[in-house]
């Protein structure tokens, strides 16, 4: 075969090795895996009732969003210092210490002062600025309008002539425009914010409705789930009962794989004995037959190879034989006549009788089925658990009874359902209540969003004149007209400007007093308010241990289990919360409820404990063989195999059957048959040579074969006999070991696997006891109604209303500081608009008489600087 095909061939063979490994093993570790499996069984509990809260505390502003990020920068400018927790916890405790008069002037107070100005400094200088705005902004409106009834200011009825004069003009009026338009814009911010409050109050509506039917399912789904929770212990009880129902299978099955490798390899060596005393059997009774055929054949082919031998000398003592040619050839066949003779004697063997009788009597006991016995009686050891731990078995489900009645009885210890059926009426009452104050609040909304109307409409007038003003005097204006013939649609256009200018001096101030109000309070609420708890910083500060009372560490505990050093914080509850847990582990109520070690009292108490500890299984009654079959053993190696004269048969066989083979002689006498002259002798020759092929036909291949048989079975006893003393004596030594690992040893065994199982057991209640614990922990009581409410009131509190107050006063402070470069540019405009009493010389005006249409006042003298 080439080198190529035959590395193909092993390559092959080799996959197909790999291949079958692979899935010996794989089986193996799939049989032991469910041997092993029915001790780590996971238990399945199901999913306690779930409640699906509606709430979701999530707000999106809008387009109104990007006013709202507006003023959260600007407050970061005006206010970028972070959070004074430390501050605002040490304003906080002092105060509940009570300060007395010179107490503020102490150093440390003076320092917590100094940090609160610095802290505040940004909304003190804007407050600073507004306040006076707003006291002198009347002061100076006075004063304009006195100047002006004085003709200064701007109010005397002269405009100068000016060679910039439309350029001025334009200046003015592209700035009031763009300072209108800001004011429109400012107006509409204002007013965005207004509006946005009084649609927002409606949507807290359907967060107060939310909240509270999530509270109810809170309420209405809690005792369903600890109901749920107790009757989940039935599920592990039946697993441990079904487990205890097959004790036997599970724990005597388990102690008989750790027995198995000791004892089944001794009594399968038992057991392939019986199989070498019949083998041994078979081969005595062959060498029996197998030498009396060969003695009977050795006499008939004696008898023949004598004949045979005669016949042939006497045919070569033909005269015929005298002739010189043929006399070489007679005188050479003469000379191999003595090796047609028997070269093995068989008649001389020792006979086997006496130890195939002894073997016949070792036989007549049947091994086999005592060896089979010790298979059943290794085998029925799961019936021996179940029969030694049946009382221990009825006293587990009796005691498992009354734990589970325990468990149910202890959920019912508490009020739990008529408190949460109180809650419940509470929320249904409060629903109530709050529903009655829905018109009042619709109506204080009614009338403050009309008060910030008005202010709006404030604004509103004020850009109405402005724009009217530009738009009139804008059209009326007429370059070729004198100041004093300007037509009486620009005189207009002055006239509504000015009065623009008493609206803002007039309006101003109380615009910014609304300001300076809404910018004080809104500012500091978002900054000390809304940010930390929309950062969740403001819990930092409610939980500051001894914050709220001097003598209680923390508040919460103290208020809810009159326990206040209870390591639990509002904080951690809104997380959990948040997170949606349940709220046993948001409260910690294991501190003053623990249901886990009430359950690990009641499934591992000692009364159980006990009853498995008195487990005891005893196998000493268990026997692998019988006495009898032991002495059948011994009988068996005494059998006189070992005595027989093994080498005198392998000698005799070894011989072979006649000196010469007889096919080859009659072939070499054929060949000295055809070197003779054709004639009778010839043909004698011939026939002898026929009959010699026929006495190895007939006599000397049956024999042949009789000697293979024989041959074969004298080495197979030959074997048998020199292994065979070896064999039983590690054949009974095998039994008695694990005869004597089970009456003695075994105990070690029984404990180390009554210890598992009685582990895997407990083990099922550790998984119930986990279980509990978890869906206490997750999902019994679920508590996000409750970071919902916090959520929902930082939504209502911060994004509907703070941020819409901030957003109104930023829009409306916008408008106050655009009101200043309001009047001054139309007070500067309404000059070119207005008709004048007086002006001056205007020599490239053109000559037409205006004294038909306005009289002319006389012109003030000409001064130099003029």
């Amino acid at each position: 075969m080439p080198r190529k095909g035959l590395m193909d061939m092993w390559w092959k063979v080799g996959l197909v090795l790999v291949m079958c490994w692979g899935l010996t093993s794989s089986e193996e570790h799939h049989n032991s895996s469910s041997r092993t499996s029915m001790f780590k069984a996971p238990l399945d509990f199901g999913f306690v009732p779930s409640v699906v809260y509606e709430t979701h505390a999530y707000y999106e502003p809008g387009p109104i969003g990007v006013l709202f990020h507006m003023v959260h920068a600007f407050l970061y400018v005006v206010q970028p210092n972070p959070f004074p927790k430390d501050l605002i916890v040490t304003t906080v405790q002092q105060n509940m210490r009570g300060l007395k008069g010179d107490d503020y002037k102490k150093p440390e107070n003076v320092v917590l002062l100094l940090q609160a100005i610095y802290y505040e400094l940004g909304f003190i200088v804007l407050t600073v600025l507004g306040v006076l705005f707003v006291l002198f902004m009347p002061i100076v409106g006075l004063c304009f309008c006195m100047c002006r009834c004085c003709e200064n200011c701007g109010g005397e009825m002269h405009q100068r002539q000016k060679k910039n004069g439309d350029c001025l003009r334009g200046f003015y009026m592209a700035t009031l425009v763009a300072t209108s338009v800001f004011l429109a814009v400012g107006v509409a911010v204002t007013y965005a914010a207004n509006q946005n409050i009084t649609s927002q109050i409606k949507s807290t509506r359907r967060l107060v409705n939310t909240n509270i039917r999530d509270l109810k399912s809170f309420a209405n789904y809690t005792p369903a789930q600890i109901d749920y929770l107790a009757a989940q212990y039935t599920t592990a009880k039946n697993k441990v009962l079904s487990d205890l129902d097959n004790i036997g299978i599970l724990l005597g099955g388990q102690i008989h794989n750790q027995l198995e490798r000791e004892v089944v390899p001794a009594l399968d060596n038992a057991l392939r004995m019986t199989a070498a005393m019949r083998e041994a059997k078979e081969s005595l009774e062959s060498v029996t037959t197998s030498l009396e055929t060969l003695q009977e054949g050795t006499g008939r082919l004696q008898n023949s190879l004598q004949s045979e031998r005669a016949s042939l000398s006497n045919t070569l003592n033909d005269p015929a034989c005298s002739n010189g040619d043929v006399t070489h050839t007679c005188i050479t066949i003469r000379g191999t006549l003595s090796q047609l003779a028997l070269s093995a004697n068989f008649n001389g063997l020792p006979e086997v009788e006496a130890p195939l009788a002894n073997l016949d009597a070792v036989l007549e006991t049947d091994l086999s089925n005592i060896v089979q016995k010790g298979y059943s009686s290794f085998n029925d050891t799961p019936r021996l658990v179940r029969e030694q731990t049946k009382d221990i078995v009825s006293e587990v489900k009796g005691l498992l009874d009354r734990s589970c009645g325990e468990i149910i009885g202890f959920t019912k210890m508490f009020p739990v359902e008529p408190a949460l059926e109180n809650f419940t009426k509470f929320l249904t009452e409060s629903q109530k209540n709050i529903e009655a104050y829905y018109p009042q609040i619709d109506q204080l909304d009614f009338y403050r969003w009309l008060g910030c109307v008005v202010i709006c409409c404030m604004v509103v007038l004020i850009l109405t004149f402005n724009f009217l003003g530009l738009l009139c005097g804008s059209c009326g204006y007429d370059k070729n007209a004198t100041p004093t013939t300007r037509g009486c649609l620009s005189n207009t256009g002055g006239n509504l400007l000015m009065a623009s200018v008493g609206f803002s001096f007039i309006f101003s101030w109380v615009l910014m007093g609304v300001v300076v109000a809404t910018f004080v309070v809104g500012g500091n609420i978002e900054k000390l308010v809304c940010e930390p708890l929309a950062n969740r910083r403001i819990f930092e500060i409610i939980d500051t241990p001894y914050m709220v009372h001097p003598a209680k560490k923390n508040f919460l505990p103290g208020m809810l289990f009159q326990d206040p050093n209870i390591d639990l914080t509002l904080g951690s509850m809104y997380r959990d919360c948040y997170e949606n847990n349940g709220l046993y582990s948001a409260l910690q109520l294991e501190t003053k409820f623990n249901f886990n070690r009430f359950l690990n009292a009641t499934v591992y108490n000692l009364e159980l404990a006990k009853i498995f500890n008195s487990v005891n299984v005893d196998l000493q009654g268990m026997l692998l063989l019988e006495q009898e079959g032991k002495d059948n053993l011994i009988d068996f190696a005494n059998t006189g195999i070992g005595e027989i004269d093994y080498q005198a048969y392998l000698t005799e066989v070894n011989k072979g059957v006649t000196v010469v083979d007889l096919l080859s002689y009659a072939n070499e006498l054929e060949a000295h048959a055809d070197q003779l002259p054709r004639g009778a002798l010839e043909n004698a020759l011939k026939g002898h040579a026929s009959s010699i092929r026929q006495i190895h036909k007939d006599q000397v291949v049956p024999m042949e074969q009789a000697m293979g048989t024989l041959s074969q079975s004298i080495k197979m006893l030959q074997k048998t006999s020199r292994e065979l003393p070896i064999k039983v004596t590690n054949v009974l030594n095998a039994i008695e070991e694990a005869e004597y690992l089970i009456s003695n040893n075994v105990s070690h065994v029984v404990k180390q696997e009554t210890e598992k199982f009685i582990k895997n057991i407990m083990g099922y209640f550790s998984q119930y006891t986990e279980w509990v614990k978890h869906s206490l922990a997750t999902e019994v009581a679920q508590c996000k109604p409750i970071s919902n409410i916090v959520d929902s009131l930082e939504i209502v509190a911060c994004s509907f209303i703070v941020d819409s107050v901030n957003t109104f006063w930023f829009g409306l402070g916008g408008c106050c500081v655009l009101l200043i470069p309001s009047i001054i540019m139309s007070v500067k405009l309404a000059k070119f608009y207005r008709r004048m009493d007086t002006e001056d010389v205007y020599d490239d005006y053109p000559s037409y008489d205006t004294m038909r249409w306005y009289p002319r006042a006389s012109a003030p003298p000409r001064q130099p600087d003029w």
